[in-house]
């Protein structure tokens, strides 16, 4: 139990990778606050571990403010940040709008920036702390069909990296995970927009998003937790700074 004592809060944690990261978490005795939108998920994710659910809109300064609150008026602190709320679609730019390209911004850049900055007004930086961005494989290669998306998540590695400048001689790490495909209600989502815009069969669509993993398979969640969980446990203190990637291999 490493962590017990410590508190966290995920974004987006009622499923996929953010529910696996918060059983991982509250297995290593962290109180864990999982927030999203809709508030049967978390509360049904929340069974599973024992944690607190917060409604919170990541793209909605004001939700993130009050959801934070909450979150710190419960705990006491926030010792644990983790960026996970986000969105993956493409789109062709020729036929793309900025009303499309403001969404996923709004979501997956300033949601993690929203999430960040008022999880770190709560936070014990002197002494101990840890901020955790999910970006993606997307953030450092850019992904085919996904101008928008992949420059969002090279905007969340980029302040990740600014951030742990400005932190550098205090003991907290600011760190993205930037996972290849994995396994979670997004690629299901996925396979059916590629199915229907490529006219081809599900299998096959599915097949495409699998065959981009240099191993060939999609990733776990569980994977992706074990990373989040060792940069939250001892012998990480210098790992700060940094994209870590789990994408099955170089491309």
């Amino acid at each position: 139990m490493i962590l017990t004592g410590k508190n966290a809060v995920i974004t987006g944690g009622g499923s996929g990778i953010g529910l696996a990261i918060a059983r991982g978490l509250a297995a290593q005795g962290c109180r864990v606050a999982i927030t999203g939108r809709r508030l049967n998920v978390l509360e049904s994710a929340c069974e599973s571990f024992g944690g607190l659910s917060v409604k919170m809109d990541v793209s909605d300064e004001a939700s993130v403010v009050e959801g934070m609150q909450k979150i710190a008026d419960t705990f006491g602190s926030i010792d644990i940040c983790v960026a996970n709320a986000g969105i993956a679609e493409g789109q062709n730019i020729r036929n793309s709008s900025l009303e499309f390209w403001r969404n996923i911004m709004a979501i997956n850049l300033d949601g993690t920036y929203l999430t960040v900055r008022e999880s770190l007004r709560y936070m014990p930086v002197k002494d101990w702390g840890r901020v955790i961005a999910v970006s993606s494989i997307a953030g450092v290669r850019g992904l085919k069909g996904a101008h928008a998306y992949s420059a969002s998540k090279h905007g969340v590695i980029g302040m990740i990296r600014a951030l742990s400048a400005d932190h550098a001689k205090m003991p907290v790490t600011f760190n993205a995970i930037c996972p290849g495909y994995v396994d979670t209600d997004i690629i299901a989502r996925n396979t059916e927009s590629i199915s229907e815009r490529a006219q081809m069969s599900q299998e096959a669509a599915r097949a495409l998003m699998v065959d981009l993993n240099p191993h060939g398979r999609l990733i776990t969640a569980d994977e992706v937790a074990s990373a989040a969980l060792w940069i939250c446990g001892p012998g990480s203190d210098s790992y700060d700074g940094q994209a870590m990637e789990i994408s099955g291999g170089q491309p």
